[in-house]
């Protein structure tokens, strides 16, 4: 009981996805010659990336308007031995690119690290640029690797292991200033395809992934103050996922609740489900993310909440579920 101490998401500041990735894409590009940076829309625009153009013009690229060219680029650059990251908004580079994506970088298993931002609900800009199909999407796509940080610095850890990750990268990370999961004094080896088992629980465990991550920790903590014993997986990849963590916690628990800030079908909860029919364990399983649906305009803030995806929202249902 009480494991979540290391959690200041709701007692510290909360830090900037979109630009804590830039700024240490930025500084591998000092520290190794074969990291380039590319982005679209002006995402990765600011004084450092102009400055840093003038330093590197041949390794730091504004495309523009142009996300599908943007990806073809960043293929024949890793072709040519180059490490490519790209970067742009996450419906534009899923969707408007997945062309490009799955001819010129998965079909060719090029390195390429796709960066795709607004993740989720978290753009509030509606439907048209809510990303929502990302995990269905790369989970069904060979060669490619897919990964959710749950917060900015575990997104630095993601960049820095996929210096020397062979396969295509892709990383999905929200708008910015989401809340913290890990304080800078709880330290943890992170390993893509290796989820982190925050804290085993025997009535529950919540596999989150991305910005689920943060609602299931505060439901965990809501939930144990009940008296109920509840683990919390942080599963920030996707694919290929920990097979060996999800068994073991429904072993565990018997029960299992997925949060992902996607649509329920074909995202982490699907694929949690096949994990376990594969492997003949039986569990009871809710998905906790966002219906079928297109989703209404609104900010992250409201939407959370709406679809039972903050923490409060989660503990009502892992109640329900549990009863």
């Amino acid at each position: 009981m009480g494991g979540f101490t290391f959690c200041c998401g709701d007692m510290g500041p909360a830090m900037e996805a979109k630009g804590t990735v830039t700024n240490e894409i930025l500084e591998m590009i000092d520290d190794d010659p074969r990291v380039c940076y590319i982005n679209a829309d002006g995402t990765g625009n600011g004084g450092r990336v102009q400055q840093k153009q003038l330093q590197y013009p041949d390794r730091i690229l504004d495309v523009g308007i142009q996300e599908m060219n943007m990806v073809t680029m960043a293929a024949g650059l890793a072709k040519q031995g180059f490490l490519p990251y790209v970067q742009t908004f996450g419906p534009f580079l899923c969707v408007r690119a997945l062309d490009q994506i799955h001819n010129d970088v998965a079909y060719n298993d090029y390195p390429v690290r796709l960066i795709g931002t607004h993740a989720g609900l978290s753009s509030g800009y509606g439907p048209t640029h809510n990303t929502i199909i990302e995990f269905g999407v790369m989970n069904s796509l060979p060669n490619m690797t897919m990964i959710a940080p749950c917060d900015a610095e575990q997104c630095k850890k993601v960049l820095r292991k996929s210096l020397n990750y062979p396969k295509p990268i892709y990383i999905r990370i929200p708008r910015g200033e989401e809340p913290l999961v890990y304080n800078q004094d709880y330290d943890y080896d992170f390993e893509i395809g290796k989820a982190n088992v925050i804290q085993e629980g025997t009535d529950l465990n919540i596999i989150g992934t991305g910005m689920g991550v943060y609602g299931a920790v505060q439901a965990a903590r809501q939930l144990e103050e009940e008296g109920f014993s509840v683990g919390v997986i942080d599963m920030h990849t996707i694919k290929p996922i920990d097979k060996d963590a999800v068994i073991h916690a429904a072993k565990k628990s018997g029960a299992i609740i997925t949060v992902e800030d996607h649509n329920i079908l074909g995202g982490l909860g699907s694929i949690v489900a096949d994990v376990l029919m594969e492997a003949g364990v039986f569990a009871r399983l809710k998905k906790i993310g966002i219906p079928d649906t297109f989703v209404e305009f609104g900010y992250p803030e409201e939407l959370y909440p709406y679809y039972g995806m903050d923490g409060a929202g989660i503990a009502k249902t892992a109640r329900e579920f549990l009863k």
